[in-house]
């Protein structure tokens, strides 16, 4: 399958393609299903970093149609990850479900990157949704020594048994509904910045909210813009 003008517009901007084999897959819980990979050569290529994604590549009604997702466990010598996919209606989560061994798809890694926060803030602000968990856990093995308070997004009530990689003693979940998650985050947030030059707030649910939130945190709350990583990982249509 061709990967249409979008495809075009990634190579334009370097994208690089590679292939990706299942080797099985696993379901975390009724709405959350891990898919495990061969790498087809990519991170011998490109290495691999905390939240490293790469955009896949499913039929959706015939065209071609890209979804970024985090890479789960990379093993670079083994060449081998897995994926995490929150599942919901639409083309990768349908995927995911009938994916087997021996099954293959196509993916380009363009735009993935990650720099550690310098210095490292006091306490880690996360932000985000059962579609970023996988990178949410990526984020705070970059230094698990630092406190983090998490606010995540509950689309339902099974999203509280979801995957997290936490240190009781050192990172706190604040769990909050779909409904009230941004103003949630908006009265509890301030409460944590003391010295906004030093925060730093890692930011990724759906696009609106991304947007909504990060203009919050940098214009209200004053936090400096290279002290803030947000990113829109999903569009509600």
């Amino acid at each position: 399958m061709g990967h249409g003008w979008e495809g075009a517009v990634l190579k334009l901007f370097r994208g690089k393609d590679f292939v990706f084999t299942v080797t099985g897959a696993e379901d975390v819980t009724e709405r959350y299903r891990r898919v495990h990979f061969t790498d087809g050569g990519l991170l011998a290529a490109i290495g691999v970093h905390p939240t490293m994604w790469v955009r896949l590549w499913f039929d959706k009604n015939g065209k071609p149609h890209q979804r970024a997702y985090t890479l789960v466990d990379p093993d670079v010598e083994k060449g081998t990850f897995s994926m995490e996919f929150a599942l919901h209606e639409g083309c990768a989560s349908d995927w995911s479900l009938k994916a087997q061994s021996g099954d293959t798809i196509d993916a380009t890694v363009q735009g993935t990157g990650f720099e550690i926060p310098d210095p490292l803030p006091g306490r880690m602000l996360v932000i985000g949704a059962p579609a970023s968990l996988p990178a949410i856990n990526s984020l705070l093995a970059v230094a698990p020594k630092v406190p983090a308070t998490i606010w995540f997004e509950t689309t339902h009530e099974g999203d509280r048994e979801l995957p997290f990689r936490v240190d009781p003693e050192r990172h706190e979940i604040r769990n909050l509904a779909s409904q009230e998650f941004v103003d949630g985050v908006k009265s509890e947030l301030p409460g944590f910045i003391d010295d906004p030059a030093g925060a730093f707030v890692w930011i990724a649910c759906d696009t609106r909210m991304t947007r909504a939130l990060t203009s919050y945190v940098i214009k209200e709350l004053e936090v400096p813009k290279h002290r803030v990583k947000a990113l829109g990982y999903w569009r509600v249509t």
